[in-house]
């Protein structure tokens, strides 16, 4: 697994465990970038004839890396689009459920809207506080993310999937940024309705493309006003108001979403299994020693499942100190969170420790 580490030359520099806020750009996605934009250069209109063969070619590979039928993939530069563009197909005013302090780009849309808000705390009876909420306010959509961005707070897929059969008419709308491209998901399985995530992060697909996913049930409940020329241009989207074509509605960038067809290149060459057990491996070491110093709070310890994402205690001082020996981490509420992929190593967990001093 170490000589994966060579697709990635910051690893040379640099201590990463950033993740979770910039992925990882691979080397074999920077020469697509670079053929790319040299086949623009030269070729110009007669590249982008082959535009929608492309963009087909990634619907399909998102749909067989997600276990989902490709005409239930909408192509989408990022989160934030996507996830205002199913805002709007709802028609307001609804009861929202969301989670206190979960990420911002979830939460304020939902907030600036004319929806009618109620909360489930995030601590350590996170599961119950949702399934009570749910119970006594009866929201018309549950909005949340899958992974936790301030602490790495992971909702198990079986615990939703459980919600689902439980309370089957709840819109179930995932954020799956911090998720997905660290283990195997399997979106028809699932129980979530709606699937959004931008890539540049867990998947190394660099910036300006993402994707959406839509349960067939949920087409009935949304109602997307967006269209463009765009939206009927392609596979799978070859008549008048056609679902997914309502949230493609422009002309897409080949550079952006080519990047993301190698990225899951990559990640389907290495084995999504293999970059599981390894994240799993490096997490497993990283709590432990956390958790033994204290500098992790007790209630997420006793997670079962959890993500390789977590908040530690430390202040301005620790995050310039952690940076000046070359560790990069991100200051994320009142501490410094840190992140592990399947290139870092126990190696960067050990020059982690001996600057904590753990």
């Amino acid at each position: 697994m170490d000589n994966l580490r060579k697709d990635f030359p910051v690893l040379e520099q640099y201590t990463y465990l950033n993740t979770a806020a910039s992925g990882l750009l691979p080397e074999k996605v920077w020469e697509f970038r670079q053929d790319h934009d040299m086949d623009f250069f030269l070729k110009a209109s007669i590249l982008k004839e082959k535009m929608g063969e492309m963009l087909t070619e990634v619907r399909e590979i998102l749909g067989k890396f997600l276990h989902c039928a490709p005409n239930k993939v909408a192509l989408i530069p990022n989160f934030s689009y996507g996830f205002n563009s199913v805002l709007e197909s709802l028609e307001s005013p609804k009861k929202a459920l969301l989670l206190k302090n979960d990420y911002p780009s979830i939460n304020w849309p939902v907030e600036s809207r004319n929806f009618e808000v109620v909360y489930a705390a995030i601590n350590e009876s996170l599961e119950e506080n949702i399934l009570k909420q749910i119970e006594k306010e009866k929201p018309y959509f549950f909005a949340f993310s899958i992974v936790q961005y301030l602490n790495g707070v992971k909702l198990n897929i079986d615990f939703l999937k459980k919600i689902k059969e439980q309370f089957p008419d709840l819109i179930l709308i995932a954020d799956g940024t911090q998720y997905f491209g660290t283990e195997d998901f399997n979106f028809d399985d699932s129980g979530i309705d709606v699937v959004i995530s931008s890539c540049y992060k867990w998947m190394n697909a660099g910036y300006g493309n993402g994707f959406m996913l839509f349960n067939k049930s949920v087409e009935g409940k949304l109602s997307p006003k967006h269209l463009g020329f765009g939206s009927l241009q392609g596979k799978y989207k070859a008549h008048e108001g056609n679902f997914i074509g309502k949230f493609e509605p422009g002309h897409y960038d080949t550079l952006n979403f080519g990047s993301l067809k190698v990225a899951i290149d990559l990640l389907q060459e290495i084995g999504i299994e293999i970059i599981q057990n390894k994240i799993s491996t490096l997490k497993k070491i990283a709590r432990d020693r956390l958790a033994g110093a204290g500098m992790i709070e007790d209630w997420t310890v006793e997670r079962e499942d959890f993500s390789s994402i977590f908040n530690i205690k430390g202040d301005e001082k620790l995050f310039n100190q952690l940076k000046g020996e070359g560790i990069i981490t991100s200051q994320r509420g009142d501490g410094i969170r840190i992140s592990m992929h399947y290139f870092n190593s126990e190696k960067d967990l050990d020059h982690l420790f001996q600057v904590l001093k753990i």
